[in-house]
């Protein structure tokens, strides 16, 4: 089960737990990166978190996470075949 992070309180947390485990990430993925927040992006290169936007945005509140997880699973779906399954 893919695990979407946002925010770089977030990604400061799943540096915790990158240092005592780095495979403890490997379900984990990042929805966006803080703009106002120059150390997010360094953060998230050094734990290997790619974001999966990078829209100029600042601390949405979820908004990143819930822009990913919809293309996530409209991803996760198109691979498995169920292409019919997305809503019209």
């Amino acid at each position: 089960m893919a695990v979407v992070r946002e925010g770089f309180a977030a990604t400061a947390a799943a540096a915790v737990l990158h240092r005592a485990n780095p495979a403890a990430l490997d379900h984990c993925l990042l929805a966006y990166v803080s703009a106002p927040e120059p150390g997010h992006r360094q953060l998230a290169e050094k734990i290997g978190l790619t974001p999966l936007f990078d829209l100029g945005m600042g601390e949405g509140e979820g908004t990143g996470a819930a822009l990913a997880a919809g293309m996530v699973k409209a991803a996760g779906l198109i691979h498995s075949g169920m292409l019919a399954a997305l809503p019209a």
